[in-house]
């Protein structure tokens, strides 16, 4: 006997004998204007809440984690007047030596970022700058890079960069992958260390990149949507494994500090990642790109940054100046169930954690001014 049970907006249930059987084929959901499926499916809330929308943060802030592409020759007096309808006190732009992979091309880039910078507004703007990975392995690249990040430094980058390209495609001359703890990088860590800068590292990805593409991936309307950001563990190597990488690093190199970005892919696991604050004393974290998942559960959220309040760092990534009303939100109201801003980043509502304005200073602007040298503390609150 078949007995149909009410449709999923995207797959078809129905009770085959005594076993459950889910068919993964799009279901037409029929409206008065027609079929609807789940990506297309945005219902209005009814829910009559307390609303304070923002679009400008409390305190000025820091955001330490930025990207700009062309500031080598960009007007920045636009992207200052942006900055300051958010309240931005101050944009690190992580991209400093662009994305060339010639070194004379990406120091030249550097040092024309710099003085447009110095010339039209050295105290909003701080840059870091990236290693240029190609060729490790080589004869004297190692000691090339220490040079070049000790160069860079002596000419205003405030840190160091890196893209997670490293563990994913970055390969050595004899076109093995570079694991993110490979020692022929351990004298940057350390250099890093000892010049009194960060390094801000973006290691791996969502662990749901990982796992099957179904219907119990929360990620599965974003990987459809940007199917190359599908990863198994042969591309590269399992999501567990970069990350041990990444812990590896911090475990050799306490004097170091790393602002592991994207609160390490830990934001929807807090009591793992208290773990590794726990057992990384030299490791702070970042926000970006992660509201989201903060914004689902504000009360474990608001006990996280209680606890780790010195240690927590603004960041967003990626530059949509609409998009930091969301972060505003979640930080500094007690609003519930509004929306994200992307559908395929999160299709639950977020709620405010109503952060104290202790706890808010520190995560604007007061933790960055402490971990990142030479960035102008007179632009904020005493």
């Amino acid at each position: 006997m078949l007995s149909f049970l009410r449709p999923l907006p995207f797959l078809t249930a129905f009770v085959l004998g005594s076993g459950l059987v889910l068919a993964q084929t799009p279901v037409k959901v029929s409206t008065d204007k027609g079929p609807i499926d789940f990506e297309e499916y945005e219902p209005v809330s009814t829910l009559k809440v307390s609303e304070h929308k923002l679009t400008r943060s409390k305190y000025p802030f820091i955001d330490v984690h930025n990207h700009q592409f062309q500031m080598d020759n960009m007007d920045l007096r636009k992207l200052v007047t942006q900055m300051d309808s958010l309240n931005m006190g101050i944009m690190v732009n992580l991209s400093g030596r662009g994305f060339s992979s010639n070194a004379a091309e990406s120091t030249r880039f550097l040092d024309q970022a710099m003085a447009n910078v110095q010339k039209s507004t050295p105290r909003r703007i701080a840059l870091f700058t990236n290693i240029n990975f190609a060729g490790v392995g080589s004869p004297g690249w190692t000691d090339a890079a220490v040079r070049m990040l000790e160069e860079d430094v002596k000419k205003g980058a405030r840190g160091l960069k890196i893209y997670k390209s490293l563990g994913f495609s970055v390969k050595d001359v004899e076109g093995k992958r570079v694991r993110v703890d490979d020692p022929r990088l351990d004298p940057i860590w350390a250099k890093c260390g000892q010049l009194g800068v960060p390094v801000i590292i973006h290691t791996a990805d969502p662990k749901s990149f990982w796992d099957p593409m179904d219907r119990f991936n929360e990620r599965w309307l974003e990987l459809k949507l940007h199917p190359g950001r599908k990863r198994t563990d042969n591309d590269p190597v399992p999501w567990e494994q970069l990350l041990a990488e990444q812990h590896n690093v911090f475990r050799k190199h306490p004097k170091t500090t790393f602002i592991n970005a994207h609160m390490g892919w830990y934001p929807n696991d807090l009591a793992k990642l208290d773990s590794l604050m726990r057992a990384f004393p030299n490791m702070v974290v970042e926000i970006g790109a992660v509201i989201a998942e903060l914004g689902r559960q504000p009360r474990a959220s608001r006990q996280f940054f209680e606890k780790y309040q010195d240690r927590i760092l603004f960041g967003k990534d990626s530059w949509v100046p609409a998009e930091y009303a969301t972060y505003f939100r979640v930080l500094e109201t007690d609003d519930e169930y509004f929306p994200y801003h992307k559908k395929y980043h999160a299709f639950w509502r977020m709620y405010g954690m109503a952060l104290p304005d202790e706890v808010l200073k520190k995560v604007y602007y007061k933790n960055a001014l402490r971990i990142i040298p030479g960035l102008d503390k007179s632009l904020f609150p005493n």
